[in-house]
């Protein structure tokens, strides 16, 4: 079994081959919503990084039926189904939570079989992609990060190819754009394809966990997106940041600045509107980067995150549309504040939060008899279990940190 360390981005990682499983997929949201209240910054509480005893024995056995289902919907080409057929980046997913659980493992027959089915997928030029499907940068993250959690070095030569094609994916002078550019250092579905703060964090999650130095040039092109992407004036070149103190992030700066959030109105004027997956996604964005945690970008994402902390809705979406991409927001909450390292979050009421066991907990109460999970809000495809399901089980095994790969 890999051991857990701590490194010098704040998360915790699985030690083995310096490589470590975590995921995530495109999550687009919409238009106005609910206020919260601003609080001042509160001080986070190093704890141990486990849950709590009285959840782990209901977080394993949520696990353990979460997995017995998926490994029970494997289709005989080795993949799990979308779209009514089996789909490269779903069973990426699935096979990253296998892998990851010390019963299961890379060697397990479900988990080889997936992976068989996934490397059929590997192309020429590097990337691992249906190319029928344009989502290149999306596919070949989603691999890379499954081919990863496996500590296999059978596969570091496909995953050194892979993260040299998102490196080249990645909008820059190679493209005809300078740093000027509000796509600069961005990263979108693939080539022609618009940059969002979605992809543009996949990418990096994928790079930095298949064991990419922070010191490589993509990190410090991606952080001139992520700055785009941050309500925050004192940092943010762009018009529409202009005056904001919000520290939350949007989906992306190209464009004029878009957020699936709709508009706030501040000072009688329109501003973009800052919600909480993408909030999440560019504050673990900054900590792969080695962005210091006492820089201003870092310090007021945090403060958003204590201001706007829940799990019953993803955070600043309007109330009508808060529930739509649920599973992808626990996702990336589980990630960043692992990432972070502290054990507590105090909200902008003063209350702390062990968000490991608040997260665990409320996933577990979500899950269906079979072992599954969806969402009933079916946007975004988290109607389909097969994808919502892998979400939860990464979710809890981030939190929990229960997940260990099994030896050769």
């Amino acid at each position: 079994m890999a051991s857990l360390k701590n490194d010098r981005r704040g998360g915790r990682k699985l030690a083995a081959s310096g490589l470590a499983a975590i995921v995530a997929a495109a999550c687009i949201q919409t238009a106005h919503g609910e206020s919260d209240q601003a609080a001042p910054k509160q001080h986070l509480l190093a704890g141990e990084g486990v849950v709590s005893s009285a959840v782990t024995a209901r977080t394993k056995a949520a696990v353990d039926k979460g997995l017995a289902y998926l490994a029970a919907a494997q289709r005989p080409d080795g993949g799990w189904e979308a779209f009514g057929k089996s789909h490269s980046a779903i069973s990426a997913l699935v096979i990253n939570c296998l892998v990851q659980d010390s019963a299961y493992g890379p060697h397990h027959p479900a988990a080889r079989k997936g992976m068989a089915y996934l490397l059929r997928h590997v192309q020429p030029d590097g990337g691992i992609y249906v190319p029928d499907e344009g989502m290149r940068n999306y596919h070949t993250s989603v691999a890379v990060l499954a081919l990863s959690a496996a500590h296999d070095q059978a596969y570091a030569e496909t995953i050194k190819r892979a993260q040299d094609f998102l490196k080249e994916l990645q909008w820059d002078e190679g493209e005809g754009h300078e740093v000027s550019s509000s796509w600069y250092g961005g990263q979108g579905y693939g080539r022609g394809k618009r940059p969002d703060l979605s992809n543009t964090q996949l990418m990096l999650e994928a790079l930095t966990q298949s064991g990419l130095s922070s010191d490589d040039p993509a990190y410090k092109k991606a952080m001139v997106f992520v700055r785009r992407c941050q309500m925050l004036g004192a940092r943010n070149d762009q018009e529409f940041a202009a005056g904001s103190e919000d520290g939350g992030f949007i989906y992306t700066p190209a464009g004029g600045g878009e957020s699936k959030a709709g508009l706030d109105v501040v000072d009688g004027r329109p501003r973009l509107r800052s919600y909480g997956s993408m909030t999440y996604a560019g504050f673990k964005s900054l900590l792969y980067a080695d962005i210091d945690r006492n820089d201003v970008r870092v310090r007021r994402a945090l403060d958003w995150i204590q201001r706007h902390y829940t799990l019953d809705h993803n955070p600043n979406m309007p109330q009508t549309h808060s529930k739509q991409g649920l599973y992808y927001y626990y996702y990336v909450f589980a990630r960043a504040l692992d990432a972070w390292g502290a054990e507590e979050i105090t909200d902008a009421h003063g209350l702390p939060h062990r968000w490991r066991d608040e997260l665990c907990r409320k996933l577990i109460s979500l899950q269906n008899e079979d072992g599954s999970w969806v969402n009933d809000e079916d946007r975004w495809y988290e109607g389909n279990a097969h994808l919502v399901t892998a979400y939860a089980i990464l979710a809890i095994q981030t939190a929990s940190e229960t997940h260990a790969v099994a030896g050769p």
